[in-house]
């Protein structure tokens, strides 16, 4: 499957620019396609080097923690439910660990510490993969929830909203929970179906409605702040939550009397192999992407939709926060920068501008995921990865658009 997108993108790429050529007389189009190729080559070359020491970092904290027994302590409380949805992988592997830390990270807008954490993550499901090209239900499953992860504290929506000038900068805090809770839900319901995981067993019921309430509880308590405190109090938590991890797990290693230094230099070492191979699905997809957009193929798509919706009859001012919808599965940081473009052209406070800050939070950068992820375990044949965190990602867009319009509309 990413053999054919990956090909279809320069396919439409070349058809699109030949079209402007020919037609059009635009004689620049294949000079911007090749600097796109340049372009994104080096950026993905710098996105690898960026993760070097954060992978490091994390890697060998992680290393930490389980050599001191910590991980697979934290772990305990959600061996029931992974046991349940991930049969295949055993109750007391370390790839839970690093699975739950990673949703955990993810959940606290962490993505810096998420992505190391979901590559351990990742390769510890590998070590259980009988067939180590191919993508097993572990870590299909695994991987939607990363792409559809629940965001509870996306404080960095929050800052660039403020920083644009938005009144109100966390009015759509609500919203966003709101919309990435359905992207996770469909992700999650999703590869249950494929996977036949019966979702009516009692456990998994028991904690799929906990995590509700827990959901419901906490937008109870951020509604009744006032945006300041609100914007303080998630970071606040975030920075406590993840700085007491790493102080627990070094304080874990020298009660059992474990070397931490030695074990955080064992984790290091491969958090620095990984980052170099990654580079070449980085490399692929960036450049694939780069230029698909340096074509103007993606202006033909908004184009497109906007006279279909007219023509249908429905309102269209949806359609300009679509370029961060759009853009999301694929960058996050193309996602982040169509965010702030929409924001600037139309206002913090303007329905495109609040719309592209819920969808921004609604949903995570599924091709980036899968490539990183994937890539790091050289995994090729991806089976329904990929579908399943597109409908997760759907399902997140659909819902920031439904939201929009109940709060904003």
């Amino acid at each position: 499957m990413l053999n054919i997108i990956w090909m279809a993108f320069f396919l439409i790429a070349f058809l699109v620019a030949l079209f402007k050529l020919i037609v059009l007389g635009d004689q620049a189009i294949f000079g911007q396609l090749m600097e796109a190729m340049f372009a994104l080559s080096k950026t993905a070359f710098e996105i690898s080097l960026g993760l070097t020491g954060i992978l490091a970092l994390w890697l060998g904290i992680m290393k930490i923690g389980e050599y001191s027994g910590f991980v697979s302590l934290l772990t305990r409380c959600l061996t029931p439910l992974f046991r349940r949805l991930m049969p295949e992988v055993p109750s007391n592997h370390p790839a839970l660990g690093s699975m739950v830390m990673n949703i955990s990270a993810n959940a606290l807008g962490l993505d810096n510490a998420a992505t190391p954490l979901g590559i351990k993550a990742m390769k510890e499901l590998q070590s259980l993969n009988p067939f180590k090209d191919t993508a097993s239900n572990a870590q299909i499953l695994f991987l939607v929830i990363n792409t559809s992860a629940v965001t509870l504290f996306p404080v960095t929506i929050f800052t660039y909203r403020a920083q644009l000038g938005a009144a109100n900068p966390t009015d759509v805090f609500i919203p966003i929970l709101l919309a990435t809770y359905m992207s996770t839900l469909a992700g999650l319901l999703s590869v249950a179906w494929i996977q036949k995981i019966n979702l009516l067993d009692r456990v998994i019921l028991a904690y799929l409605g906990g995590f509700t309430l827990l959901i419901v509880a906490l937008l109870g308590y951020f509604a009744s702040l006032s945006q300041q405190d609100m914007l303080v109090q998630s970071a606040m938590i975030s920075n406590i939550i993840l700085f007491s991890l790493v102080v627990v797990f070094i304080a874990a290693a020298a009660i059992k009397k474990i070397n931490a230094y030695d074990a955080f230099i064992e984790g290091a070492k491969e958090g620095f192999e990984t980052a170099i191979r990654i580079i070449p699905y980085l490399v692929a997809m960036l450049v694939a992407i780069g230029v698909f957009r340096a074509s103007g193929a993606l202006d033909l798509l908004f184009d497109g939709l906007r006279s279909l919706v007219l023509s249908l009859g429905f309102d269209d001012r949806f359609i300009d926060a679509m370029p961060t919808a759009l853009m999301k599965p694929f960058s996050g940081s193309g996602a982040r920068a169509m965010m702030v473009d929409t924001m600037q052209v139309y206002g913090a406070d303007s329905f495109a501008g609040r719309l592209s800050s819920i969808v921004q939070g609604s949903t995570e950068t599924t091709f980036y995921v899968l490539a990183v992820y994937f890539g790091a375990v050289g995994i090729k044949n991806i089976r329904h990865a990929l579908g399943c965190g597109l409908l997760a990602d759907a399902a997140g867009i659909l819902a920031a658009i439904t939201v929009a319009y109940w709060f904003f509309g």
